[in-house]
């Protein structure tokens, strides 16, 4: 398209309500008001590397990586089902991970502490069929269930998109050939889908490591996270330098792992494995 002023409503948009706030809490990160007018300091970047801070990074890290790791393990199977079912029931299943998606993100939370508190459902089950209780509410396990839940179908929607991709009469090649089905799945498979798999903990990663509202409810705010931290000085605290700087700590990981993941996609959308 030879027509340039057709994007020049994307432009205005994403300078206004993205270049623009991003150059704000930087400038708000290293910019300290005295009384007698603006200067320039690092206090906050230095703050951010304090042990107290580090252990809330750390740990926000780590809740997030568990919860990955846990959606890729469940998503890849399901995806890899879901992409070899009959093409007339792929539809319907797909939809069945999409629907709790419409349910706003607060009531899909707090319907976890209705099934995970004392005198819940699941503890109602578990001791009628005679086994101790749980007691995972407002522990780190229920804030790891809370991302799961909440994180999962953007696991399997990009791992099932990149298997539906694979070519069909590949698969035939190699089984006609006499591989193994192992040796079908590392060789040809898993090759293929790395793409959508490098997308899907992208996408579930850094929303798991930003979350506040998890952590707060499933958490019962025992567990602060950075998530957290940040909306604790922007609201409570009204620090906004520290606040700032901590969201630059977020946009250094969301710039990682972009650069991480276009690695693994080459122009065609062939992951590569090394």
């Amino acid at each position: 398209m030879k027509k340039k002023w057709v994007a020049y409503p994307y432009i205005l948009w994403m300078t206004v309500f993205v270049v623009l706030p991003l150059l704000l809490i930087f400038f708000q990160s290293i910019v300290e008001f005295d009384g007698n007018g603006y200067y320039f300091t690092f206090k906050n970047i230095r703050r951010v590397f304090e042990p107290l801070y580090l252990s809330v990074i750390f740990r926000s890290i780590k809740l997030a990586a568990i919860s990955t790791g846990i959606c890729l393990l469940l998503g890849y199977p399901l995806a890899y089902i879901v992409a070899n079912w009959d093409s007339k029931h792929n539809g319907n299943m797909i939809m069945l991970f999409i629907i709790p998606m419409w349910v706003n993100f607060l009531a899909r939370t707090y319907a976890w502490v209705a099934l995970l508190k004392k005198d819940g459902i699941i503890e109602a089950m578990l001791k009628g069929l005679g086994f101790a209780p749980l007691n995972v509410l407002y522990t780190q396990n229920a804030v790891i269930v809370g991302m799961v839940y909440n994180f999962l179908p953007f696991m399997i929607m990009p791992i099932y998109s990149s298997l539906r991709k694979i070519e069909e009469s590949h698969i035939e090649a190699a089984s006609d050939l006499g591989a193994h089905p192992m040796t079908i799945f590392i060789k040809i498979i898993l090759p293929k889908s790395l793409s959508g798999v490098m997308s899907g903990i992208n996408m579930v990663f850094m929303p798991a490591l930003t979350t506040f509202v998890i952590s707060r409810l499933l958490g019962g705010g025992q567990y602060m996270l950075l998530g957290n931290l940040i909306e604790e000085q922007f609201l409570l605290t009204g620090d906004w330098g520290f606040g700032s700087a901590l969201s630059i700590v977020l946009i250094v990981f969301i710039l990682i792992s972009m650069f991480v993941m276009s690695k693994y996609d080459d122009e065609g959308g062939e992951g590569k494995l090394w």
